[in-house]
């Protein structure tokens, strides 16, 4: 897991950009926060050329979309933006755990990695809930990287939700 100014993962191949990433979609989350979304930003980045392809705040409100989720739009718009719905060489940071709806589209578009802020114990739907990567029935399973930047992730969650209450 990487937090704030740590930046150790084996399994990724340079740790600056994971963070620099993930600190796009933390900003991402924060303009989605201030147009009153839930605040949850994702980005997708072509790995080949280490580009941001996608980036998107939740959007659900101001759409009166329930599937606005800040991953489906990024989903979308990536997919637009390469002209296919196969995301085969792209990575997605986004600032929570997904949903079961945005982890079955994160399979069906082929995403290589995923990597997540906050864990989502209540909602989630990757290592909490439906485990839809775990299922027989998912086609494809990205390699999984949770807790990067978590306190920063669940924090903009947190004062969110406290300011409506």
């Amino acid at each position: 897991m990487l937090d704030g100014d740590e930046t150790n993962c084996d399994s990724c191949d340079m740790d600056h950009e994971i963070v620099d990433y993930m600190e796009m979609a933390l900003s991402t989350a924060e303009i989605a926060a201030h147009r009153g979304e839930v605040p949850v930003g994702a980005v997708i980045v072509d790995t080949a050329s280490g580009r941001i392809i996608a980036n998107s705040g939740n959007q659900m409100v101001g759409r009166s979309d329930p599937t606005a989720h800040a991953e489906m739009l990024a989903l979308r718009a990536a997919g637009n933006m390469i002209g296919s719905q196969r995301l085969v060489d792209c990575d997605m940071y986004v600032t929570l755990e997904p949903c079961p709806m945005c982890a079955a589209a994160i399979s069906l578009a082929r995403i290589r990695r995923l990597y997540f802020g906050a864990y989502d114990p209540k909602g989630g739907g990757v290592e909490y809930g439906a485990r839809i990567f775990n299922q027989a029935s998912c086609h494809h399973r990205p390699e999984v990287y949770g807790g990067i930047h978590e306190s920063e992730s669940a924090a903009l969650l947190k004062n969110f939700f406290e300011t409506r209450r």
